[in-house]
């Protein structure tokens, strides 16, 4: 399976593997709403994470070149704007407006958000890294035992 996946990306036409290198760094920049904003903070609505990431993967979709029908190129014209701009950036900036919008949508519609199942203590220190930092610091020479008198 490995050596046929390896043929198959040595034989293909080269504007093809550079556009997926393209479209590889829009993905990246696509996930990276859901990652910050899903995992390190509550106030993103689920799906208007979800909903972000299908916009701005759409609006990559919807570029040509001329060897390639869709997500052809990197640049396209920049909406509202005019100019000519790096669609992940376009598509970033899409992804984080429609997940914006939509969340305050679905709270004022007080859309269910789902069940959180992670554990309280997954949001607390290790005991031992907290029982590390708090303990005292010796000066040299001195020992942690006990005086025994």
């Amino acid at each position: 399976m490995k050596v046929g996946a390896l043929v198959f990306v040595l034989t293909m036409d080269k504007t093809v593997a550079i556009n997926f290198q393209l479209l590889g760094g829009i993905w990246i920049l696509q996930t990276f709403p859901a990652l910050v904003g899903g995992l390190f903070t509550r106030w993103f609505h689920r799906w208007a994470l979800l909903a972000g990431w299908a916009v701005g993967t759409v609006a990559a979709y919807g570029v040509a070149s001329p060897t390639q029908k869709h997500f052809g190129g990197s640049a396209k014209e920049i909406p509202g704007i005019g100019e000519i701009g790096y669609i992940g950036l376009t598509t970033f900036v899409l992804n984080v407006v429609v997940t914006v919008v939509l969340t305050f949508v679905l709270k004022a519609a007080k859309a269910p958000e789902g069940i959180d199942v992670t554990p309280p203590g997954d949001y607390t220190a290790d005991v031992a890294e907290a029982e590390a930092e708090a303990a005292p610091t010796l000066r040299p020479g001195t020992s942690p035992a006990t005086n025994p008198s």
